[in-house]
């Protein structure tokens, strides 16, 4: 089979990137060709709320450079995501729509938590290291241009991700609203990260005394950085003492003298240094005895994706598992991750897969279906009553990695319609499914004692049987099902009926 030609384009806080990958089945994904164009998008974003038109052209001509360079390798296909700068500002549909009708480019927003779930792609692609590195407590720190991102793992797992403070360019343009002058700036940078850094902790690293002991450090700067510990390049991993040493060092120096030894501009000194004071204080506060710089960039993650999704690249760790996870500890946050809904989730994920021939839902719904159902109690923790709409806003509230808006949107809505009379005129389709399948999964504990995990389901002819050799009563459980069978059957036109084999 022919390679593929794949192209991945960063329309970024800083800069416009482009790289151009060859993909196949049988050599996975390799990077051939990598163009960067410094453009300060996040700087007018963040001062002004929009971007002004002098950029949105100068962009537009860039992109179609980029297009040409597409046309020249035979690009097969291309994704183009614009983040935080353009997810900001104000007059982003209209760049949009510049964009696609002057290079015919078309550029999709993304959110936060799908822009860092593909950062996290792109360190999983170093599998072996990456796996080794997350067997103990790891944190990793995405330092952005426009946010950072801190995620911690525990033994594989993914405990939470959190934008947690202001990224490089946003720190400089407080520093430049207060007149921080060159003395007082540092002092200042950590207050403004210290502050954060500090709920952070009290909410996450206090937790059966967590132990972090490393962290993966992503973002330009680090890059950086690293070769300001490393000269040469030799190596990708440096110790805390190490980096600290180095920090030090960097504080004393001048402008030009940091610029000779980093191997960057002056212009670029600027957003190095408040990059280098957010890793410092997070090794500060994580403890972190390790730090891997993987090198990656966000391309690589979206390549990874598409590499993913069309089988020339195959990842060992499950970042389905990861989403899930992330649910996990939100519902843990407001006390609502026990035993009834972990059985729950595991009846509406049979039900799903037994109904795989009637519901016509992918496997992405699936994976909305299981945080719907580990999130729908999580109101409770507000109001016992009203926990519907509390859970709908708990959820439309909270970043869950990995999920867009949208998606965040249908799994509130499920949950709400829960028990919220449905909205036909507001709700599609897919919600309604998901919603009819929530309901009877949580029907089916409506005692809350776990009665069926000894369940069967299956489809057969008009209905959908729901049968266990459980002993004990039932009553419950039986009508609690019929109270929500008329939904079911009205969105998939087949009856669930629970059915007690009882021994002879």
């Amino acid at each position: 089979m022919a390679n593929h030609l794949f192209a991945a384009i960063d329309v970024g806080s800083f800069e416009l990137e482009m790289g151009i990958y060859e993909m196949s089945p049988k050599n996975g994904m390799r990077q051939v060709d990598h163009l960067r164009h410094v453009i300060a998008l996040g700087r007018e974003t963040y001062h002004t709320g929009k971007i002004s038109y002098r950029l949105v052209d100068e962009m537009c001509r860039v992109l179609e450079d980029f297009s040409g360079v597409m046309k020249s390798y035979g690009v097969e296909d291309y994704r183009a995501y614009a983040t935080s700068a353009m997810r900001e500002a104000v007059n982003n549909r209209i760049i949009l729509d510049q964009i696609l009708v002057r290079t015919g480019i078309r550029v999709r927003i993304i959110s936060n938590s799908e822009q860092r779930f593909l950062s996290y792609k792109a360190i999983a692609m170093k599998a072996s290291e990456f796996e080794k590195i997350i067997q103990k407590g790891t944190a990793i720190a995405d330092v952005g241009f426009g946010s950072t991102q801190l995620s911690l793992f525990d033994r594989d797992s993914l405990v939470t991700t959190q934008n947690i403070v202001p990224g490089i360019l946003k720190i400089r343009d407080i520093l430049g609203q207060i007149r921080a002058s060159g003395s007082t700036e540092k002092a200042v940078i950590e207050e403004i990260i210290d502050h954060e850094l500090a709920k952070f902790r009290k909410l996450y690293l206090r937790e059966r005394d967590r132990d972090i002991r490393n962290l993966i450090a992503v973002g330009d700067a680090i890059v950086a950085l690293m070769r300001g510990v490393t000269g040469a390049g030799a190596t990708d991993h440096i110790t805390r003492e190490e980096f600290s040493q180095v920090y030090e060092k960097m504080m004393n120096l001048s402008v030009s003298k940091m610029a000779d030894s980093f191997g960057v501009s002056e212009s670029f000194v600027e957003l190095l240094i408040p990059a280098a004071i957010i890793y410092e204080r997070i090794l500060q506060m994580t403890g972190a005895e390790m730090v891997w710089a993987p090198g990656t960039r966000f391309c690589d993650g979206i390549a990874a994706e598409y590499a993913q999704e069309n089988k020339y690249l195959r990842f060992a760790h499950n970042f389905d598992d990861d989403i899930v996870a992330a649910a996990r500890n939100i519902a843990k946050r407001y006390r609502c991750g026990n035993n009834h809904i972990q059985n729950v989730e595991n009846l509406a994920v049979q039900m799903f897969d037994a109904m795989k021939k009637h519901h016509g839902l992918t496997q992405r719904d699936r994976i909305l279906l299981r945080v719907a159902a580990v999130l729908y109690g999580c109101g409770k923790y507000i109001s016992m009553r009203d926990y519907g709409i509390c859970s709908y806003n708990i959820i439309i509230s909270t970043e869950i990695i990995g999920l867009s808006h949208r998606e965040r949107e249908i799994v509130a809505n499920v949950v709400r319609y829960h028990t919220e009379r449905f909205d036909y005129d507001k709700a599609d389709i897919r919600t309604a499914k998901l919603t009819a399948m929530l309901r009877l999964a949580v029907a089916l504990d409506a005692s809350y004692r776990q009665k069926l995990t000894d369940c069967r389901m299956a489809v057969r002819g008009s209905e959908f049987v729901v049968g266990t050799s459980y002993e004990g009563d039932l009553s419950l459980e039986k009508m609690a099902a019929e109270t929500v069978a008329d939904f079911f059957e009205e969105i998939f036109g087949i009856q669930p009926v629970l059915k007690q084999k009882r021994r002879g």
